[in-house]
């Protein structure tokens, strides 16, 4: 009979946050600042850009209807 291992071994990302001994620096802190921010830009930029536009459209001169202004011709 086989006998079975149970492994112990992390899938994926491994966080040490909150270890001992280990502090952050200020640049470490910075990096990590900033890219949390343009995670969320583009997560914000994605799903705001085509509403934005047809905000500005709506609100344009001529005033089109918004089928005239969802419509491709």
């Amino acid at each position: 009979m086989a006998s079975s291992r149970i492994s112990l071994k992390a899938k994926g990302k491994v966080s040490r946050k909150g270890t001992k001994g280990e502090e952050k620096t200020t640049a470490q802190s910075l990096k990590e600042w900033t890219n949390w921010t343009l995670k969320k830009a583009k997560v914000i930029t994605h799903y705001g850009f085509i509403p934005l536009v047809i905000i500005i459209g709506m609100n344009s001169d001529p005033k089109p209807q918004l089928f005239q202004l969802l419509s491709p011709v």
